[in-house]
């Protein structure tokens, strides 16, 4: 079936999806006992939630998202850094997301509000032109994303940009959090399915060290539901039989590889560095930093930025009861969250996971609260 399937790119065929419900569920009745699997990308919690795909899984399967969104774990201090920027007359681009995204006490809305230069951009590309366009002026790409994303920016860096572009990096590493959860006794996570996009350029192969070292098996999934089902059955078919392998389900994507030309430019341009993810804390090798060859388009070492009349670290979200970071390590969902759906809501966001549109909070109160056919009438 799996073959035919990638044959004929026949992605969200009932009949098909109904063949691998039913072999999701004999894994888990072999299994006989709960599982928590976690996903690590809101494209497939977005898959996830539009399908009403949880209201096919077995019970005895939890399917939980994982710290897959980048601007909900870009740190409050980190959006501090480019408020304080653009209102020292720095002008400012960035993704449309991160323009509300809260920092400790602003956010970049709110700097472009008080006169502050801030630009909403769809590439980086469109960055370099407003730098060629304003050569008189300072232009900041306030730069998010994982090591999709990354690529881009690194591409950029290595192409001699205009003299007075620079590149204010919040960019993360996945595999990092992914060891962090792996780590914690407290989420107790079985196996993973791995962001196809990421694996694009990274390859499936990157996680064999991570499946050997943690025991958990590892599926590289799609974003279209009969993928996302597929490693599912897939996930559960290794755990079942205790095989804590990598298995690759998005094959006319990915590769064991990946690009290796595109890995060439990230690790040229970027270095991982230990760093705060939002809500979960220090991950080690999480962050993605300028190296030091590159210290010309970095706007930390370019700048002196003082966060301290933009600064309030009394003001976090996480003072206020909200919980998007153990929503992001699995271990709540938004609707445990006291603040989901009446004081938090996407016009007016208390925590980060409310803010984006890969945002688990953000995508449940899109698809009516808890996505789940079986809980709606």
């Amino acid at each position: 079936m799996s073959k035919d399937l990638f044959q004929e790119l026949k992605f969200r065929d009932p009949a098909r999806a109904r063949a691998l419900a039913q072999a999701l569920a004999r894994n888990m009745d072999a299994i006989g006992r709960e599982v928590a699997v976690m996903h690590v990308c809101g494209s497939h919690e977005q898959a996830i939630a539009r399908f009403g795909l949880r209201a096919v899984l077995p019970p005895t399967l939890r399917l939980v998202m994982g710290p897959g969104c980048p601007v909900c774990v870009t740190d409050g201090p980190e959006v501090d850094e480019a408020v304080a920027l653009a209102l020292q007359g720095v002008r400012v681009c960035t993704y449309g997301d991160m323009l509300r995204l809260p920092g400790t006490a602003r956010s970049l809305a709110d700097a472009q509000a008080e006169g502050g230069e801030v630009e909403v951009v769809y590439s980086i590309s469109q960055a370099i032109e407003l730098a060629q366009a304003h050569p008189a002026e300072q232009v900041v790409f306030f730069a998010s994303g994982f090591e999709t994303t990354a690529v881009a920016t690194a591409a950029i860096a290595l192409a001699r940009p205009p003299e007075n572009f620079s590149v204010l990096s919040a960019h993360k590493y996945v595999p990092a959090a992914m060891d962090l959860v792996a780590g914690s006794k407290e989420t107790r996570i079985e196996g993973y399915l791995a962001a196809g996009h990421a694996a694009i350029i990274t390859g499936w192969e990157i996680f064999e060290p991570f499946a050997r070292r943690t025991g958990a098996p590892v599926v590289v999934a799609g974003f279209e539901p009969l993928d996302i089902l597929a490693a599912l059955v897939k996930l559960t078919e290794l755990l079942k039989d205790g095989r804590p392998e990598v298995a690759n389900v998005y094959p006319r994507c990915v590769t064991r590889e990946g690009n290796k030309a595109a890995q060439a430019s990230l690790w040229k341009v970027f270095q991982p560095a230990s760093g705060r993810w939002r809500g979960i804390g220090e991950v080690p090798g999480g962050n993605l930093a300028l190296t030091p060859a590159f210290a010309h388009v970095d706007a930390r070492r370019r700048f002196a930025i003082d966060t301290g009349p933009v600064r309030d670290d009394s003001a976090a979200a996480e003072a206020r009861g909200c919980l998007c970071g153990r929503i992001m390590l699995g271990l709540a969902t938004p609707d445990h969250c006291p603040l989901f759906g009446t004081a938090c809501l996407p016009e007016s966001p208390v925590g980060a996971c409310m803010v984006s549109s890969e945002g688990q909070c953000r995508i449940w109160h899109t698809y009516g609260g808890v996505p789940d056919l079986r809980q709606v009438g």
